[in-house]
């Protein structure tokens, strides 16, 4: 059993990294955009998008901690960009004593990421574009990470299979 918290800019590739951890660890994938989408689908009012974000994290936990009471690892796939965040998935991976682990994908490409989201097939909860590089450069500056954890960051500007076995041997120690 693990708890591994993904962080990274929107388009940075923490889906793809989090479909092949999964792949090969059978661990279970709460992913944010999927839970986020589906709110704001099944709403037929126009809802506020900070309202639609936290009701989708609190699904998103209350998934999480029933995976994990259960014995699943678990991947979180979001960006981690609140303190908050840090806070609840270390206190549930020690509530169920399941290694907390934190992958950040980095990608410091502002064109690259805007190719990426571009060439995505998105969900209505996800961006398209990043239109201020300002933005872009205080998010990716920003992400939270946990202080008393080892934290992994991965450079996903290269291709997947050349970190891959970085991060299996990361969250499987």
């Amino acid at each position: 059993m693990f708890f591994v918290q993904m962080s990274g800019f929107p388009g940075s590739g923490k889906s793809t990294l989090a479909s092949e951890i999964a792949k090969r660890t059978g661990a279970i994938i709460i992913d944010h955009d999927v839970v986020k989408t589906a709110l704001l689908e099944s709403i037929e009012v126009e809802v506020d998008p900070k309202l639609a974000g936290k009701i989708s994290y609190n699904i998103d936990w209350s998934l999480i901690e029933s995976f994990l009471s259960q014995g699943q690892k678990v991947i979180f796939d979001s960006p981690c960009l609140y303190e908050e965040m840090i806070t609840k998935g270390t206190a549930l991976a020690k509530k169920y004593h399941a290694p907390y682990k934190y992958v950040e994908c980095y990608l410091n490409d502002f064109n690259e990421i805007n190719l990426r989201l571009k060439n995505r097939e998105s969900k209505i909860s996800q961006i398209k574009e990043v239109k201020s590089i300002e933005g872009f450069r205080f998010t990716i500056e920003n992400s939270k990470k946990p202080p008393q954890h080892k934290c992994l960051v991965v450079d996903t500007s290269k291709p997947l299979d050349s970190y891959i076995q970085e991060v299996l041997e990361y969250i499987l120690e």
